[in-house]
């Protein structure tokens, strides 16, 4: 199993930068996907799910509105459209996937990760 992201950096506040996460190992159409971060000293949150069964999308109330995400079975990826940044964005952000095929919005129900990629919102 392997999941890989890419398109993280450094970008100013109000700018926009898009996340990618490319995965193979395990049958992604049926997986509940999501995006979370992790910010220096504190814990890893959840920015939005998809289940891919149910074609359902979750986001955290932080997020609604400014993020976007969307899931290409097809490509066995998924992607984070993050418009309107703000300082308190800054962290590292990971993609994962659940067995669980309903939409879970809490790390523990994850048991695939990726390593992770920097998003840095200057002000």
């Amino acid at each position: 199993v392997q999941l890989v992201e890419s398109g993280g950096g450094l970008v100013q506040a109000g700018g926009s930068l898009r996340l990618s996460c490319t995965t193979s190992g395990f049958p992604f159409e049926h997986y509940t996907v999501g995006w979370f971060r992790q910010a220096p000293g504190k814990e890893r949150e959840e920015v939005l799910c998809i289940s891919n069964s149910e074609g359902t999308t979750y986001y955290a109330d932080s997020v609604r509105g400014r993020f976007t995400g969307s899931s290409d079975i097809a490509k066995k990826s998924l992607y984070l459209q993050m418009n309107d940044l703000k300082p308190e964005d800054t962290a590292v952000y990971y993609c994962a996937a659940s067995t669980m095929a309903i939409l879970v919005a809490t790390p523990e129900w994850y048991e695939h990760w990726g390593r992770g990629t920097q998003v840095t919102v200057s002000s």
